[in-house]
């Protein structure tokens, strides 16, 4: 087993975006830039996982999530590298012809296992892991998302950086991203998370439990916005779609239209609506998932540039 794809230090440029009026000024992370395939906080999330996994010399590692999901392709993507075998248990029908994420994954090497939504609400019972464990071996299990205590500390290392600002931008699916920014930060500077997902009020505790998990007492003030999530995961609207457009067209950077390009037109409309004070220095952090948007091209029958 080669853990060469995650000897990369994790340095990821801060790209300036826009000056606006009260010299309020924000600036994007990169995450997007960090590998071509294991990209943004999923190559956080699963660094520490894969070190242990390889650790604890176990052949395969298995893990949850949807059809079109960002942790699924990743962790294939990453188990292929790291020439570990990977098991992705998918939420509902697996339908043929594959959609461009699990067709990725299948040929990277990874079994793709289908379940029903009904089972898939099981996936973190002692009872129901032991029945997989009975069918597949053993197994290294990393959470939906690849939210876990290790995945914070991956995340964590996003905050390693030397310039200051009062506010972090980040969209939420599992809060394990937003919990490792917690982790890494000091008490000065606020984090704003922006659940991908309609309902998402469950993230509150969710994020609480990553925290005392890992035993992280972290006094950042932090705060979720509910109000940019254009339907519920994985839904787009015209308004999204040309915001998306623009924005690729503007500042020749690519925003994922499931989590990214959520949070960026979040955080621009409070600009706009005055949430932000005065001289404040925003950075919003690009989680990747680029890949994402093939699918959601041929499920709407749209184009993003």
């Amino acid at each position: 087993m080669s853990l060469e794809i995650f000897d990369n230090p994790g340095e990821t440029p801060i790209q300036f975006v826009e000056s606006f009026p009260g010299n309020i000024k924000l600036y994007i992370k990169r995450e997007d830039l960090i590998h071509p395939l294991v990209s943004g906080n999923k190559w956080r999330k699963l660094k520490y996982n894969m070190i242990e996994a390889h650790k604890m010399g176990v052949s395969s590692v298995l893990t949850f999530g949807g059809a079109f999901s960002n942790h699924i392709y990743a962790t294939a993507a990453a188990g292929a590298a790291c020439g570990i075998n990977t098991i992705g248990v998918i939420r509902g029908e697996i339908l043929e012809p594959l959609n461009p994420t699990l067709s990725e994954a299948s040929g990277w090497g990874m079994k793709l296992v289908s379940i029903s939504r009904q089972e898939f609400k099981k996936k973190t019972d002692g009872a129901f892991i032991s029945v997989l464990e009975a069918k597949y071996g053993n197994f290294y299990l990393i959470p939906e998302g690849g939210s876990n205590t290790l995945a914070l500390k991956g995340c964590a290392e996003i905050a390693a950086i030397s310039q200051d600002f009062d506010y972090w931008c980040v969209s939420c699916g599992t809060g394990g991203t937003l919990a490792g920014l917690l982790s890494g930060l000091s008490n000065k500077e606020k984090v704003l998370g922006f659940p991908a997902i309609k309902g998402g009020e469950f993230l509150e505790s969710d994020i609480k439990s990553l925290l005392m998990n890992a035993k992280v007492k972290s006094n950042v003030p932090w705060e979720l916005i509910h109000e940019y999530h254009f339907g519920g995961y994985a839904k787009i609207t015209k308004e999204l779609l040309d915001f998306i457009n623009d924005f690729k067209t503007r500042f020749r950077i690519l925003l994922d239209p499931i989590y990214t390009g959520k949070m960026m037109f979040g955080v621009l409309d409070m600009i706009k609506q005055g949430y932000f004070p005065l001289d404040s220095n925003i950075l919003a952090i690009h989680t990747g998932g680029l890949q994402g948007i093939t699918g959601i091209e041929e499920k709407y029958g749209i184009k993003i540039k």
